[in-house]
């Protein structure tokens, strides 16, 4: 990705009891939000969790999801219109409540 471009990320906790249905996600949901986000999404990528930093410990997120924009406006007009249907899907692959980051590529 080039410098100045935006990240956002989307980070799913690891922990007991919460759930993560890769399957689903990977082939319902991320096909549902490249279609509503269009051509806003620059580019993407998806990461799933498969250790810590420690021999044997457990990854502190099942899954990272990353989608790169031009501008902060290209995310927020595209997302902003979409959030409901979006975000009203996660039930359908995990019970746990996502972390957002937005970010500038250096």
């Amino acid at each position: 990705m080039e410098k100045g471009m935006i990240k956002v990320s989307v980070l799913y906790a690891n922990g007991d009891g919460k759930t993560f249905d890769m399957d689903y996600y990977l082939n319902k949901h991320i096909p549902l939000v490249g279609g509503l986000l269009g051509d806003a999404v620059k580019g993407a990528s998806i990461e799933k969790g498969i250790a810590g930093g420690a021999p044997g410990s457990v990854a502190p997120y099942a899954t990272m999801s990353n989608l790169y924009f031009d501008s902060v406006a290209d995310f927020e007009g595209s997302f902003g219109p979409n959030v409901d249907q979006i975000m009203g899907d996660l039930p359908n692959f995990t019970n746990i409540e996502p972390s957002i980051q937005i970010s500038e590529v250096m």
